[in-house]
């Protein structure tokens, strides 16, 4: 639990199927032309690398999925019984359970509701851990962690220095990079506390012009804006 009054933190989605309910931009597109049915459940699914590289992947959301949408396309069932087949194979008991249904990601988190993501690993070089604001159309995958009814006080104080220094002393690495967690760096992170109006409304207004600054540079990756030999000034 955080030690602090803010939302709480969870894993992104895990998919546990064998890659069947992952779809290529290039699959997309195909799908886009030739199946209406499939391409009603396609979202786009938002890991750590397509997070901070500019890359789009898509999966398959078949949470509300109509049943007879399910039989009457050939492409979702072949691709429903391939992740059966897939979890009836795992050794694991948990995943063996999980082949009774298929059409679902085998952990799912997706909020109903606007959030914020962090990539669970990031470049120890980075003088900022890229974050971002996402809606609930776009599904967040394993390899983030999550912050639901996050607001831009949140992801102004998250991208703050003052939130930095303490991931630099606290968090966890994978080989010499940030590995960024629940348990260790955000709930125990000390926010401060009762921020003044001014304050807050401060923190929300530098908050959006990061958001703005990025958005001048449309054909940049967060992984070139956040760059040290190449970050915009004004970000």
């Amino acid at each position: 639990q955080p030690i602090c009054k803010v939302p709480k933190i969870v894993f992104g989605s895990m998919p546990n199927d064998g890659g069947n309910l992952l779809i290529s931009h290039e699959e997309y597109l195909e799908y886009k032309k030739t199946n209406d049915v499939a391409v009603k459940y396609i979202k786009p699914l938002i890991g750590s690398y397509e997070f901070l590289n500019g890359k789009t992947k898509w999966c398959f959301w078949l949470v509300k999925a109509e049943p007879n949408d399910l039989r009457s396309s050939n492409i979702l069932i072949d691709i429903l019984n391939k992740v059966k087949i897939y979890r009836e194979l795992s050794p694991r008991k948990q995943t063996k359970e999980l082949a009774k249904r298929p059409f679902l990601f085998g952990e799912i988190r997706q909020p109903e509701c606007n959030y914020v993501l962090i990539p669970r690993v990031s470049s120890e070089n980075r003088k900022f851990i890229p974050i971002g604001l996402f809606t609930k159309n776009e599904i967040a995958g394993d390899t983030c962690v999550i912050i639901p009814n996050a607001t831009l006080l949140h992801f102004g104080v998250l991208t703050s220095t003052m939130h930095m220094a303490w991931v630099r002393t606290v968090c966890g690495r994978l080989k010499s990079d940030f590995r960024y967690s629940n348990e260790i760096v955000y709930n125990n992170f000390p926010w401060p506390e009762n921020p003044s109006e001014k304050q807050i409304e401060a923190i929300e207004k530098a908050a959006q012009k990061v958001l703005d600054t990025r958005k001048e540079f449309p054909n940049s990756s967060l992984a070139d804006l956040y760059d040290p030999l190449t970050m915009p000034p004004s970000l």
